[in-house]
């Protein structure tokens, strides 16, 4: 059964009013930054809404605003959202496609006396805007429509200097809703445009030209986050102001918000240009492209939308729930592989020197037909320097003096000796198995309480290992000043652990395959760092399912 939310009782109510109705939607990200798990919320709605009623959705890059803007962006925008499994067909626009026509119908609002040039300047424009108990003024609101209409074809023309002259709507200057008392729809801006270049120096504000797109586009029903709900007066006054014949409804949704993270595009940009991540794609990063990198599989970032739900009012989301959804999937379907990201060379004193012999081990118990792989087991072998304690505290089950261990899957063996260096870091075991304990169960019955994984030292790879946590050591970001979110970046976010020993046949691994290294957590092969595997959550978490 499919899951239904408030949008969609309002679409079923407009059904109901008009039955041959096709729902059509549009997902419009800005070009000047790559999409986080936010945009991702925004995206599932859209197009997701309009796959439920067999209606079709856009996707429009909002370009009005040329700054930062880039097709290095457009290009990621639709990398992210073909990962995600959506596709908007032939349906691909730009927001600059209708400045023409946008720019015509700002000629229209003007002759028909609902729009004027004012050449208050930014200042000028605030200490006349009032307040709750006090109107805004404008001194050029009753500017006669053809000086009006001269004067903005002459800022089109470029005849000003930026901030001289903006056009503003008309229409309510006693309005509670500050965004109605008559807002600026166009600006003078000499920048150039990643399409159109200096073909315009003015441009439309986004509540001017967005209500003309999804017109222009015969959009059904504009879903936008929550902050947009005081601007859609603004909204249906421009839709319903504009000789185009279509008239979405506007409606609003809580945007998501994540714990140890923060949504804002311009904050991720500075952490890119300011080389405190290692690009847009950082595995730390909120990105849809870091969390790629990282290892995320597009289904489990989906399950986490619809997990997450669709509400009326902003709330904070513990990221423990996505790293759950991912862990959750990656249980069923990854591999198992074993890892030593600390090596320490372990001695079987009492093993041949050249004998090898293989255990089968699973490759994921999870699976209903369990398939094996041979695990080649030596005289000498690595296990982590974790696992080894020559002053075990209380309640240490692993190797420590005179103590049994179980070696994963192959034999108990007792700890004979421990070398350590001057500071006291181990750096050699000496062991003796007990070689009738090959399926690592004594005889005797004795009770093992511990064990390790290993892999044999003349059967294994080198490799490092990056080892990711939050990327800010508070939870919720929402109430850090966007001054100090600099503060609050976790220098240990990361950490590269060199020379790692891993399974032989790891050397075959591919950035599509994703793998469980036993004890450690779930890694894929990086895409961009040679040889490096990254941590892609961790076995467990504190973080529980309600």
């Amino acid at each position: 059964m499919e899951s239904s939310n408030f949008i969609h009782d309002f679409i079923d109510e407009d059904l109901l009013e008009n039955p041959g109705m096709k729902i059509h939607t549009r997902f419009p990200p800005e070009p000047n930054g790559y999409l986080h798990i936010g945009h991702c919320k925004a995206l599932v709605i859209d197009f997701g809404t309009a796959k439920k009623y067999g209606g079709v959705c856009n996707l429009r890059m909002d370009d009005t605003n040329p700054a930062k803007e880039d097709t290095e962006f457009v290009d990621a925008i639709k990398e992210d959202i073909h990962w995600l499994g959506f596709d908007w067909g032939d349906r691909f626009f730009y927001g600059s496609d209708y400045f023409e026509q946008t720019y015509q119908l700002a000629e229209k609002l003007i002759m028909s006396g609902d729009a004027y040039v004012c050449e208050l300047s930014a200042e000028e424009f605030r200490n006349y805007r009032g307040d709750l108990s006090t109107p805004a003024t404008s001194p050029y609101r009753d500017r006669p429509k053809e000086e009006s209409l001269d004067l903005f074809r002459r800022m089109r023309a470029g005849e000003f200097p930026e901030g001289k002259y903006t056009l503003r709507a008309k229409i309510d200057l006693s309005s509670g809703n500050f965004n109605m008392r008559d807002p600026v729809l166009y600006s003078i801006s000499y920048i150039d445009h990643h399409r159109q270049g200096r073909k315009w120096c003015i441009f439309p504000m986004y509540d001017f030209a967005h209500p003309i797109q999804d017109c222009i586009e015969g959009i059904t029903h504009s879903l936008c986050s929550l902050e947009y709900e005081d601007h859609r007066p603004l909204y249906n006054w421009v839709r319903d102001h504009v000789d185009l014949p279509a008239k979405p409804r506007q409606i609003e949704f809580a945007r998501l918000n994540v714990t140890h993270t923060v949504m804002s595009k311009r904050f991720l940009r500075s952490l890119v240009e300011n080389g405190l991540v290692d690009g847009w794609d950082d595995p730390r990063m909120p990105t849809l492209c870091g969390m790629r990198r990282r290892g995320f599989t597009a289904s489990s970032v989906l399950d986490f939308i619809d997990r997450v739900g669709v509400a009326k009012s902003n709330s904070l989301v513990d990221i423990g729930l996505l790293e759950y959804c991912v862990r959750e999937e990656l249980n069923k379907t990854a591999k198992r592989r074993i890892a030593v990201l600390d090596p320490v060379k372990v001695i079987i004193d009492n093993y041949p020197e050249d004998k090898t012999e293989y255990f089968d081990l699973p490759d994921n118990p999870n699976d209903e037909t369990p398939t094996y792989r041979k695990v080649p087991f030596t005289k000498v072998l690595y296990v982590d320097r974790d696992d080894v304690s020559a002053d075990p505290p209380p309640k240490f089950f692993r190797m420590k003096p005179d103590g049994e261990v179980r070696l994963m899957g192959a034999y108990i063996v007792k700890c004979n000796e421990i070398k350590t260096d001057a500071e006291g870091r181990v750096t050699e075991v000496h062991c003796t198995a007990d070689l009738e304990t090959g399926n690592g169960m004594p005889a005797d019955g004795r009770k093992i309480k511990g064990t390790v994984h290993w892999l044999s030292a003349d059967h294994c790879i080198e490799a490092d290992a990056a080892l990711f946590d939050r990327l800010f050591t508070y939870a919720n970001m929402n109430e850090i000043d966007s001054s100090e979110y600099n503060s609050y970046l976790n220098p240990d976010s990361k950490k590269l652990i060199k020379a790692c020993k891993l399974e032989e046949s790891l050397k075959d691994a591919t950035p599509d395959d994703r793998y469980q290294f036993v004890r450690l957590g779930y890694f894929k092969l990086d895409t961009k760092c040679e040889n490096t595997f990254n941590r892609i959550v961790t076995l467990k978490d504190s973080f529980k399912l309600k």
